[in-house]
């Protein structure tokens, strides 16, 4: 087959397995088609479909049409981390900024401190920590890869709960909203090269001038010249960012959180959102499967995800309780609200995916965080399900007997 054949056979696997698992299997209420794709991206990689076919899987998946994926999945991954940096409503966060403030650090900082004891742990093995990474950009790292919160993938899911629109989700997308800011924060923190730092502090001094002239030039532009600009805008901040050694998804998603969402019209956002899902993300869950690799053993790497997925899981339920107490939540709301907030999904691997680029994790620890992630998306939606039933019953029950 020539290369173009072989990228074409590449991308029917892409799209037809996950869909056919996910249509045919109807695992909608377990594993959203996004947590398909992402699985089907770790099962098509080297680990599992490498390992049982390796002729084919090196035919198929060969160094040409591997390229040509990473190239779709990087501009792909690029403007979803834009969207989700637009989406961002920080203007509610700061309306309700104690309550915010004080749910969002502690739902992040219990299960930093959480991961970074588990790195901790693991860093006394030899095989987990980048070459490039100093032992607290490891533990750092992989502690915020535990506290994250992918704000799309929440979004997805409590629409999928018709919970969206009720005070509570809108308590919730706050929380995560600031979490998101914080996470991006801290990864700019780790990304920090002492050796470039002076380019590093140029890309930020630009980045802000630019953005006032920016935010001048697209508050006078039609609809149609908006998106276009934004779109050189995010590539120009991506390039930047990558080039002062930041990494071009902390570009992405700085050029997205200075647009204002009031400059687009809400169901084209909305429609490019889910464009971007349905064309493009898929591509970029397979190119993430075929970086998973089990050279120490499939049984560390379980073990490592299972350590992980319990400081996620573990820590996210105790800082919402924390902040229940603290904040006089009703019976059941912080179980929900730590419960959602464990939505990783794509967010995650994307952080995941910058900690392996810059060697900061290695290929086994990716491999983990990247089971962490789908083990407690997958856990939101039968876990919570019950519990909103619960409480909506008890709020007509308490509503018929007033």
């Amino acid at each position: 087959m020539s290369t173009t054949e072989t990228f074409l056979l590449a991308m029917l696997i892409i799209f037809v397995v996950p869909y056919a698992i996910w249509r045919l299997g109807r695992t909608d209420y377990v594993a959203p088609l996004v947590i398909v794709q992402i699985i089907m991206g770790v099962v098509l990689g080297p680990g599992v479909l490498g390992a049982a076919f390796p002729a084919y899987h090196k035919f198929v998946f060969n160094p040409d049409v591997v390229k040509t994926l990473n190239g779709i999945a990087q501009w792909g991954v690029m403007l979803f981390v834009m969207l989700a940096g637009v989406e961002l409503d920080l203007k509610k966060v700061w309306t309700y900024r104690r309550e915010s403030a004080t749910t969002a650090g502690l739902a992040l900082g219990t299960p930093l401190l959480f991961g970074c004891a588990a790195a901790a742990l693991l860093m006394s093995y030899p095989g987990w920590m980048g070459a490039q990474a100093a032992p607290w950009q490891f533990t750092l790292g992989t502690g915020m890869a535990c506290a994250v919160t992918a704000l799309p993938i929440l979004v997805l899911l409590m629409e999928k709960l018709d919970f969206l629109r009720q005070p509570m989700g809108q308590r919730i997308l706050r929380y995560a909203s600031l979490d998101d800011v914080a996470i991006w924060g801290v990864l700019a923190i780790i990304m920090l090269d002492f050796e470039r730092i002076g380019r590093q502090l140029g890309f930020l001094v630009a980045f802000t001038v630019l953005t006032f002239v920016f935010r001048r030039l697209m508050a006078r532009l039609g609809q149609t010249d908006r998106w276009y600009v934004a779109m050189i805008w995010l590539i120009a901040c991506a390039f930047g960012a990558d080039w002062a050694g930041l990494h071009f998804m902390v570009g992405a998603f700085l050029a997205g959180v200075v647009m204002d969402a009031d400059w687009f019209e809400q169901e084209h956002l909305d429609a490019l959102f889910r464009n971007v899902l349905l064309t493009l993300m898929p591509v970029f869950f397979l190119s993430t499967g075929l970086r998973t690799k089990w050279d120490l053993g499939g049984h560390a790497v379980f073990f490592a995800g299972g350590l992980l997925l319990f400081a996620s899981v573990g820590g996210k339920l105790a800082g919402a309780h924390i902040a229940g107490k603290v904040l006089k939540w009703k019976d059941g709301e912080a179980s929900i609200i730590g419960w959602l907030l464990q939505t990783k999904g794509l967010i995650e691997i994307i952080f995941a995916n910058i900690l392996l680029d810059k060697q900061i994790i290695t290929s086994e620890t990716f491999t983990a965080l990247l089971l962490m992630a789908v083990g407690s998306t997958m856990l939101t939606v039968p876990v919570v399900h019950p519990k909103l039933h619960r409480v909506r019953h008890r709020g007509l029950v308490n509503q018929a007997s007033s």
